[in-house]
């Protein structure tokens, strides 16, 4: 199995306090350092802090030397795809080849309002996902002169550069795209047509093995060999070296997220089948139920990222 780290920032952490995470998650052997794209802070109290994920991932890619680096996942809502098409390969190449792209249709309705972004109805969102994962491919990897006329989006004549397989540390590819989502039809089969990677979320591994079932028959039918297309999927991680450590943390989360007591405990019960959590043993049998229903590779999803002491646990029991 695979790891990766997954974090947050929206929850009011500074470019400095993201900085301290990446590198102590790059010594400790992460695969990659993954960060949601927000503008609006949630869970908990409105109005922290936030910041914008590309700008970060450009700083860290300075920054940092080993560990990938990406966005999970970028709305489509947010930028058009020519800006993210050149976003992510100047970024790209500011680290040396590092960067991974998740891509989502956006979900934040408020988000979008309060910072002036387009927010249509979901068909549109899911049409304007694939019409901009159409463009990235065609850009980065068509030739020279590209152009594609879609619902959406339109592109004539284009001269992309510097073409991601170009780049130092890219070996003739381009970074990694990933698509996800609790498994939809739509879902699959965009990601069957288009992306590297699917990335399932809030799911137990036994709704996993089903869910990449399908997901493998959705490339079968498009004449796509299914293992051409990565398996992972996004849990949430709460781990302890005892009880008492492991109860304060469910009580940061709960204020994270409003409350404790019994309400909470009966949310946390509800998420407990499909996090890695607990001690040792625990966090471990997790893992391998999420490796045998077919996940290559786990975004543990760390609602106390500036819990510096959790992320080195994470190391040194799963690792």
């Amino acid at each position: 199995m695979r790891f990766s780290l997954m974090i947050e920032p929206q929850q009011g952490l500074s470019y400095a306090e993201q900085l301290a995470i990446a590198q102590r998650a790059e010594a400790l052997g992460f695969e990659t350092l993954f960060r949601s794209d927000h503008y609006e802070s949630f869970p908990g109290e409105a109005g922290r802090p936030t910041t914008d994920a590309w700008a970060v991932l450009a700083g860290l890619a300075r920054e940092t030397t080993t560990i990938k680096l990406g966005a999970l996942v970028s709305p489509v809502t947010f930028r058009t795809p020519g800006n993210l098409a050149k976003v992510a390969v100047t970024v790209d190449e500011m680290s040396g080849g590092r960067i991974e792209l998740g891509l989502g249709a956006g979900w934040h309705d408020h988000e979008h309002v309060a910072h002036g972004f387009p927010f249509p109805p979901i068909g549109e969102r899911a049409e304007r996902l694939e019409e901009t994962l159409e463009i990235l491919h065609g850009l980065w990897e068509g030739p020279d002169g590209w152009s594609f006329a879609g619902r959406h989006y339109t592109v004539e004549d284009a001269l992309f550069r510097p073409k991601p397989a170009s780049l130092p540390g890219r070996d003739g590819g381009r970074p990694n795209l990933i698509t996800g989502g609790t498994g939809s039809p739509r879902a699959l089969r965009i990601a069957a047509r288009h992306a590297d990677e699917f990335n399932l979320s809030s799911s137990s591994p036994e709704v996993a093995a089903e869910k990449y079932a399908a997901l493998d028959a959705a490339c079968e039918a498009i004449g796509r060999e299914p293992s051409s297309l990565a398996h992972s999927a996004m849990a949430g991680v709460l781990l302890g070296r005892d009880e008492d450590e492991l109860r304060r943390r469910e009580t940061a989360v709960a204020d994270l997220f409003g409350g404790a007591g019994e309400d909470f405990d009966a949310w946390f019960a509800e998420r407990k089948p499909r996090w890695v959590y607990g001690g040792r043993d625990q966090a471990r049998e997790a893992v391998a139920r999420f490796e045998a229903a077919g996940a290559e590779r786990l975004m543990l999803q760390d609602f106390l990222p500036w819990d510096l002491p959790m992320i080195d646990l994470m190391a040194e029991m799963l690792f």
